[in-house]
């Protein structure tokens, strides 16, 4: 074993399944030996009273998407993957909008002008599909998916993107087809409408209202009308971004009948509550804290534990969705302080998604250290078919992250790397950070200090989810 172009030495290296103090070896970046003793490498690190596990896989980040009424969000390819990097990720897979009336070949080759060059961690694409035609789900939507850009995101709400049940049922039949799998964001379109409408003519229109205009029960009732939708056309799905109990408990029950339907949830549904949106006496900085699901309450936080502690959730994502608070197209603009519906949705994550994690979950015993690895790096490269990430062992991709476990840090805007102009954790005492992030064998993140540059990130054309092809293989509704 000569000629190592790295070696991490003396590091506590985890896996989702394994736990060993030994050196990994990097050659032409690429993991090439795991093992006590390995011969000296031109590059040396000292990883003695670090974690070495592999580096984050965030799953679902919005970056460079264009929202309602112009609304610009505030991170490109540049600044959200810097931040990923500094957060302890290598790799993200963000989406490419198909706008109505826009091919899907078409919103695939926009996003990627929006990312060549502008990358410091690797990315794939998932495709957000709002225009079903015939040609986009027979001809063009298996062509992409034979290219690698294998997942596809539908929403059952959102004026500009919403998909009726017919159209739901023709997309995951075309879905099962080809092999894409499917991420479905699960809120009843008519049901939002009609809650917002009446709390506007109360004149009940603060950001906290927000959550109001969303309570569980909208979560829950498009959760099942999805599951419903793919026991009929036999394909498995991944249900985003779950919030409480109601929606989570949705899941298992299919999960329970053998349905192949898998969860996610994020950072905000075990450490942000409703309560947050009431801002200072109901002003307007409560839109910090907007996003959809929203936040609910410490009650639904135990019931997210749950899930998370019994399976129900594979993987632990972001929903990196940016926006400004200050400025004319910002969380406080005059349009959003006339309605919370005109406050742009979303918040920024992806540099606290791992230490929330470690913090809440590991520091706290919820979780095994395996575990946090797991739905945080593992289960993300099983799901999407990215067959080179998320493992230490010889052939992966060296994507490492060197963690101090005990490591107490205050979450300020200034450590974010984002593009935003604020982190709804300021203030928030985490234990647990990276202390560096590597990418393919380079030193990405040292110390809080992003280095390479921009042109690092490699695009991940991604294998068939192994979701997917047991459907496919099954021959028969799951």
């Amino acid at each position: 074993m000569k000629n190592l172009d790295l070696v991490i030495r003396g590091g506590e290296v985890i896996t989702a399944s394994d736990h060993a103090r030994a050196d990994v070896g990097v050659r032409d970046g690429k993991i090439v030996a795991v093992g006590i003793g390995l011969p000296k490498g031109k590059r040396e690190i000292d990883a003695r009273g670090l974690i070495v596990m592999p580096g984050g896989i965030d799953s679902h980040v919005h970056l460079a998407q264009p929202s309602a009424e112009g609304t610009v969000m505030a991170d490109g390819f540049e600044s959200g993957t810097r931040s990923a990097i500094a957060g302890g990720n290598t790799t993200v897979i963000p989406f490419a909008l198909q706008s109505r009336g826009m091919s899907l070949r078409d919103a695939v080759a926009d996003y990627h002008r929006k990312a060549d060059g502008q990358a410091y961690c690797d990315y794939g694409f998932h495709i957000i599909l709002t225009d079903p035609t015939p040609e986009a789900l027979g001809q063009e939507l298996p062509a992409l998916v034979s290219r690698g850009y294998t997942s596809i995101k539908v929403f059952m709400t959102y004026d500009d993107m919403v998909l009726n049940d017919r159209e739901l049922l023709e997309v995951f039949d075309a879905a099962g087809d080809c092999g894409a799998l499917v991420m479905v964001h699960c809120e009843g379109y008519d049901a939002i409408r009609f809650m917002t409408e009446k709390l506007e003519k109360a004149g009940k229109i603060s950001p906290y209202y927000h959550a109001v205009s969303r309570p569980e029960a909208v979560e829950r009732e498009a959760a099942h009308r999805a599951i419903s939708h793919a026991e009929i056309t036999g394909v498995p799905i991944m249900i985003v971004h779950v919030s409480g109990r109601e929606a989570m408990e949705q899941i298992r029950w299919a999960r329970n009948r053998g349905l192949r339907i898998m969860g996610e949830t994020c950072p905000q549904y075990v450490s942000l509550s409703a309560d947050d949106l009431k801002g200072l006496n109901m002003d307007d900085t409560g839109s910090k804290y907007v996003c959809s699901p929203p936040p609910r309450d410490p009650e639904s936080w135990a019931a997210i534990w749950s899930g998370i502690q019994t399976g129900v959730f594979q993987t632990f994502s972001s929903d990196h969705c940016p926006f400004y608070f200050e400025g004319k197209l910002g969380k406080k603009s005059a349009a959003a302080r006339s309605s919370f519906r005109w406050v742009p949705n979303g918040i920024p994550g992806v540099a606290v998604r791992m230490p929330l994690l470690w913090s809440e979950g590991v520091m706290k015993g919820r979780i095994s250290p395996n575990e946090f690895v797991a739905l945080t790096s593992t289960n993300h490269a099983r799901i999407y078919g990215l067959a080179q990430k998320g493992s230490i062992a010889p052939g992966f991709d060296a994507d490492l992250t060197l963690w101090d476990p005990k490591r107490k840090i205050t979450i300020t805007q200034s450590l974010m790397e984002h593009g935003a102009d604020y982190t709804p954790w300021e203030g928030v005492e985490v234990t647990g950070w990276p202390a560096m992030t590597i990418l393919r064998g380079e030193i990405m993140m040292r110390d809080g200090e992003v280095l390479g540059n921009p042109t690092m990130g490699n695009f991940l054309p991604r294998e068939i989810s192994n979701e997917a092809l047991r459907a496919r293989e099954s021959g028969d509704p799951f």
